[in-house]
């Protein structure tokens, strides 16, 4: 028996001493930090219920886009007759389609596009919508901004985080190396794949004017070509020994671990970020807010707490942050698609790669 080898008088000893530092230790300790409840954080039930009526006030000047079946975008409704904003590298091929707030579905027929810009002009077949109410101001850091949606309480909110900036786009290339001697820009060698290599240039040709503007030398050209995005075509003149000649090149971004390219570090964090816009950079100017929207909530309008829109919501840029075309930019492009869509004919229209 335990007693018979260990006496009890050391054991009640052990014991008050062990009582006595765990009670020390406890008071030493300090209490726990209350956590916020989830339902109250800026994307819990507690928090969207609080700007309620905010949706109430907007809901019926926002639609859900549909492509086939699968919710792509949300919509700013900016005409009674039914013509409402969208970001258009969303809209895929296919049967388009709205869903009102009144949770009907009605067809929607695509009308014209802006590329620089990513937004869309899409015809709501419907009557009864309400067209967005604009924002006059100047957005100011801290100041609440809302995402509603179509439901009784908004998408999500957040604040705005940065004033309207430019967001270059990715870094894309034509795809050539420079002699490292003088500081003409003349050609080593083109690479594989890439729109030098498509064009037809060769080692050797000296790059003379990028779109109709004279270069000098390696950094000229490096900087003009920075301005332009994937898929974009430049017009380069070209000397070759005693001929000149145009040709027109296309820009392409080079892929992970292509010529050393790195993986940006958003990518490293893998299923920490979550899903990305499908385009997310190359804009004029952009508002930037700490709201995390899911890509096929972009498209509709970010509004403040009066209901009116600072912007359209145009991309999910990073793990903490989406973008927003500020409504003074908006306005212009609307302006510039409403009167393409009255000249446009619609057999053109009918022809859109994204028209159903």
């Amino acid at each position: 028996m335990l007693s018979a080898h260990f006496p009890r008088a050391p054991l009640l000893a052990l014991a008050l001493v062990a009582c006595f530092v765990s009670q020390l230790r406890a008071a030493q300790d300090p209490p726990a930090a209350p956590t916020l409840q989830r339902n109250r954080f800026t994307s819990g039930e507690a928090t969207l219920t609080a700007f309620a009526p905010v949706s109430k006030q907007t809901r019926s000047s926002i639609v859900k886009l549909n492509v086939d079946g699968a919710t792509v975008a949300l919509a700013a409704i900016v005409d009674t007759s039914g013509l409402a904003l969208t970001k258009a590298s969303e809209l895929k091929k296919g049967k388009l389609t709205a869903w009102l707030a009144t949770e009907q579905e009605v067809d929607a027929d695509f009308v014209a596009s802006d590329e620089d810009e990513d937004l869309a002009l899409v015809q709501v077949h419907a009557v009864g919508l309400k067209p967005i109410q604009w924002a006059t101001g100047d957005v100011a850091v801290g100041q609440w901004a809302i995402t509603p949606g179509i439901a009784a309480t908004p998408q999500a909110v957040g604040i705005i985080s940065a004033l309207p900036h430019r967001i270059r786009p990715p870094r894309a290339l034509i795809g050539v190396q420079f002699e490292p001697t003088g500081s003409q820009p003349r050609i080593q060698n083109t690479l594989p794949g890439f729109g030098a290599e498509e064009a037809g240039l060769k080692s050797g040709d000296i790059i003379l004017a990028v779109n109709s503007v004279t270069v000098t030398n390696r950094d000229e050209v490096t900087d003009m070509l920075r301005e332009f995005r994937e898929g974009q075509h430049v017009k380069l003149l070209i000397q070759r020994s005693e001929t000149q000649f145009t040709v027109e090149v296309r820009m392409k971004v080079p892929k992970a671990g292509q010529l050393g390219a790195e993986v940006s570090a958003e990518k490293h964090l893998g299923g920490l970020v979550g899903d990305l816009s499908r385009r997310s950079q190359g804009f004029e100017q952009a508002i930037e807010h700490d709201t995390v929207l899911q890509p096929w909530l972009c498209g509709g309008p970010l509004v403040d707490l009066d209901g009116r829109a600072i912007g359209i919501n145009i991309a999910r840029a990073s793990r903490v942050s989406t973008y927003a075309l500020p409504a003074r930019l908006v306005k212009q492009v609307l302006a510039d698609l409403k009167a393409k869509a009255k000249t446009s004919t619609p057999a053109a229209k009918s022809n859109s790669p994204r028209h159903s």
